[in-house]
């Protein structure tokens, strides 16, 4: 007998400040939101503003069953604190036969057990806040964001010194590595960049690349601040 899938529905353990923001946002994208909790209060307090709150223990594959937990294709487990019940949580959903189980880490150590014990995705949201806060303290980049394998995608001031020349001539990728892929005039919304492109000191930038390429560029070419 086959799965009964539940199509765009996505199944959150856990209502502390990541789950409850992740499960709000994700309802407000269209998707169908299932949320847990064991705290009865968290689930009262959500009651209201999630159509799907139930209260039930996440590490009990009876008690996952019978909510229909087999019948979701992703499931994010945000339970931070109580490392024991995280992987409880994700290795019942990952018996459950859920083909893609994300998890939220606190420390390295507790995100490389659930990348073993066969999570899809490992999120660590305060180290990855924490360092882009950092990046964004230094006074060079508006926005920042780091994927994996040290890819990062940056917007920034157009820098001075890259001003008043075509893309071409410019050369980014030759001379720093990183890609300039979108520019924002000044009132109107970003566009690709293009060979013949040619920014203004007002303009908004995209840039890709390595991490460290990306801060390098920042660095190197005299960014200014926002």
């Amino acid at each position: 007998m086959g799965r009964d899938v539940h199509p765009n529905a996505v199944l959150v353990i856990g209502l502390g400040r990541f789950g409850s923001t992740l499960a709000e946002s994700l309802q407000r994208l269209g998707h169908d939101v299932l949320a847990v909790d064991t705290d009865r209060d968290l689930v009262q307090e959500w009651s209201g503003t999630l159509s799907h709150v139930v209260e039930a223990d996440a590490t009990s594959e009876a008690a996952l069953r019978q909510l229909g937990a087999d019948g979701f294709d992703r499931a994010v487990v945000s339970i931070g604190v109580d490392i024991e019940a995280s992987l409880l949580a994700t290795g019942t959903l990952l018996d459950l036969g859920v083909p893609e189980v994300w998890a939220k880490a606190i420390t390295r150590q507790h995100g490389r057990i659930l990348e073993r014990i066969g999570a899809s995705h490992v999120v660590y949201p305060e180290r990855d806040a924490g360092e882009r806060v950092a990046h964004l303290l230094s006074g060079r980049l508006i926005d920042f964001v780091e994927f994996d394998k040290g890819f990062a995608v940056a917007k920034l001031r157009a820098p001075e010194s890259i001003c008043g020349a075509t893309m071409d001539v410019v050369a980014p990728r030759g001379r720093f590595g990183v890609t300039i892929v979108g520019v924002k005039r000044p009132g109107t919304e970003f566009t690709h960049v293009v060979a013949d492109t040619v920014l203004g000191r007002e303009d908004l930038i995209i840039v890709t690349g390595r991490t460290d390429e990306v801060e390098r560029f920042a660095a190197a070419t005299g960014t200014r601040p926002a």
